[in-house]
């Protein structure tokens, strides 16, 4: 794990070396150049370290000790609050899996394609959400296709 997370730090470093400080990938420049790729892995990288600092903010918040709240009001409230937090860890979970997935296809030479059309996703999208994985298009037409499945 901290031989990962080294590695990460420095393709990160390297990244900002490349980019410079102001760098956002811009239509002007080839679509998924080395620039655009080195942003993207950088912004994937930084973001899943955050979420891994706030998931052990939250073990460390549960390892301090069980609620002990005297009032059942203030308890329920408190346990009611850890509910939460853990279901948002638990979807930062499932979202790391998809940054893990984002940067393998950068490695791959994939990213920024979409997997069902090979079409360019879109600077834009991969701005706005670096996991996609389909163009706008792409992803209507799955939601559809799902919705009418599950109305089935």
């Amino acid at each position: 794990m901290a031989a990962a997370a080294s590695e990460e730090i420095e393709i990160i470093e390297k990244a900002k070396e490349l980019l410079g400080e102001d760098y956002t990938p811009s239509d002007d420049e080839e679509y998924m150049s080395e620039r655009q790729l080195a942003y993207f892995q950088m912004l994937l990288l930084d973001w899943k370290r955050s979420i891994h600092s706030a998931a052990g903010q939250t073990l460390q918040s549960l390892a301090d000790g069980p609620i002990r709240e005297a009032d059942l009001n203030d308890r329920a409230s408190s346990e009611t609050d850890w509910g939460i937090e853990l279901r948002t860890r638990d979807r930062q979970r499932k979202l790391v899996s998809k940054i893990d997935s984002a940067l393998r296809r950068i490695k791959e030479g994939e990213y920024g394609y979409c997997e069902v059309t090979g079409d360019p996703i879109g600077l834009k999208r991969l701005i706005a959400r670096p996991v996609a994985t389909m163009t706008v298009e792409a992803q209507e037409a799955h939601e559809r296709r799902e919705k009418i499945s599950r109305d089935d």
